[in-house]
């Protein structure tokens, strides 16, 4: 591992606006190197912790068959899409299991089938999102330049996303696309999932996983993206505090909307090498590094982060 690991950091350096350091300003290779540590036996606790949500969230309205297990059930499934996506993120990484192939197989037979992703696809354009960070060739730019946007225009965009609009024109677009070759790690991932609830006699919650997929997962998608970029203060700056963001979450946000931490953006920004069960930790280190100091890069909660993605309405005279 090189002793360059370029991020921004603070506290010993120069905090002013713009300042791009590297991880050798604030931390030595010796502080950085166990962040950087895979775990297949880390990983594989997550995968079982999210498989384990998922049964619950399938079984709570077999078990008690009302509106609000079924929406609960809903909420669950659509956090969980999430989180499976951002298995495969790490995984594209090649930073989630310590055993190469676990990377491969479960980022892109596991993860990205379920959510009808291919993780090498992925992978091509999530890296020059990395590469480009800060410029105006980042491929997310464009998006992230919505942002902040009038009170009325986020009221639309998500009313769209909740309504189940969002993920009708994504899910159809889609299923025309698919091929039986080209599509075999979707097409087998759901063929697993529906043997399962067939087997267990309750194939009727299968629907549960595609009204999440159109609606919740539409709404926690876009949240994310406006958390992570959307509401940075300056997205052409070299400098990580302002380009992206971080959000600290409560326990019900992390269960619901932001799971297998993937609200510390930032942290993964500055370093990709660590695997996500191992941001909460550096982001406790930067902070007590004084890296946040005088920077506005972290939300207190989705809450927040809407408020700062809605643009200030104009003063009159």
């Amino acid at each position: 591992m090189s002793d360059h690991i370029e991020y921004a950091a603070a506290s010993k350096v120069d905090n002013s606006v713009g300042a791009a350091v590297k991880l050798s300003d604030v931390l030595s290779t010796e502080e950085i190197k166990p962040y950087l540590v895979r775990s297949d036996l880390r990983a594989g606790w997550m995968l079982l912790v999210n498989v384990v949500i998922f049964a619950v969230a399938f079984a709570l309205p077999v078990m008690w068959l009302n509106p609000l297990t079924i929406l609960a059930s809903i909420l669950l499934v659509g956090g969980r899409q999430l989180g499976l996506a951002v298995i495969y993120h790490d995984c594209s990484h090649g930073v989630f299991f310590k055993t190469r192939w676990l990377n491969e197989f479960v980022g892109h037979w596991v993860a990205g089938a379920l959510l009808n992703t291919s993780m090498y696809a992925y992978r091509n354009y999530h890296l020059k999102h990395h590469r480009f960070a800060g410029t105006r060739d980042d491929p997310d730019l464009p998006l992230a330049n919505s942002y902040p946007a009038s009170r009325a225009s986020l009221k639309r965009k998500f009313l769209r996303d909740a309504t189940g609009r969002t993920g009708w024109k994504t899910i159809t677009a889609q299923l025309k696309r698919v091929r039986p070759l080209r599509n075999a790690p979707f097409l087998s991932a759901h063929a697993v999932l529906i043997a399962v609830l067939w087997a267990s006699g309750v194939l009727w919650t299968y629907a549960l996983w595609w009204v999440a997929h159109a609606v919740v997962y539409q709404v926690i998608l876009r949240l994310r993206f406006i958390a992570e970029h959307g509401v940075a203060i300056d997205r052409l700056s070299p400098d990580v505090r302002e380009n992206t963001a971080t959000t600290v979450l409560s326990w019900w946000e992390r269960l619901l909307i932001g799971p297998n931490y993937v609200n510390f953006h930032l942290e993964h920004h500055m370093s990709a090498a660590v695997p996500c069960y191992r941001l909460p930790k550096l982001h406790n280190l930067l902070k007590s590094q004084g890296f946040f100091d005088r920077h506005d890069c972290l939300s207190r909660g989705y809450a927040d982060v809407i408020r700062k993605a809605i643009k200030p309405e104009p003063a009159y005279a």
